[in-house]
């Protein structure tokens, strides 16, 4: 498996859109709270996940982090793109019961 893992995001008013490529992990899930943590006053994130196809336990709890943080703010994390298999596992941990899932980037910027 590789252990590459590549963002991009992109701030439009006070959403974030940041584009994962890779194996969601300790160094993965780092680099997306680091990447989150950039920018001031965002009140939604959207993950978009099209080409990941793992995660880890470590890996949600880094997503775990940035849904408290953006509780704080009344904010909302939006995951797009999912695979059926992080899907089923996001959906086991409980993370749709305090974040969103929407097929494409396109939905999630209109809820």
């Amino acid at each position: 498996m590789s252990t590459d893992f590549n963002l991009n995001s992109e701030l439009t008013d006070k959403t974030l859109v940041i584009t994962i490529e890779g194996y969601i992990n300790n160094t993965g899930g780092e680099k997306i709270v680091r990447e989150f943590s950039k920018h001031d006053n965002v009140n939604k994130l959207i993950l978009n996940l099209e080409n990941s196809k793992v995660v880890n336990s470590i890996g949600i709890s880094h997503l775990i982090e940035i849904i408290e943080k953006l509780n704080q703010t009344n904010g909302k994390l939006i995951f797009t793109n999912l695979d059926p298999t992080i899907e089923k596992t996001f959906t086991i941990m409980g993370l749709f019961q305090f974040a969103e899932k929407a097929d494409t980037v396109e939905m999630a910027l209109k809820s």
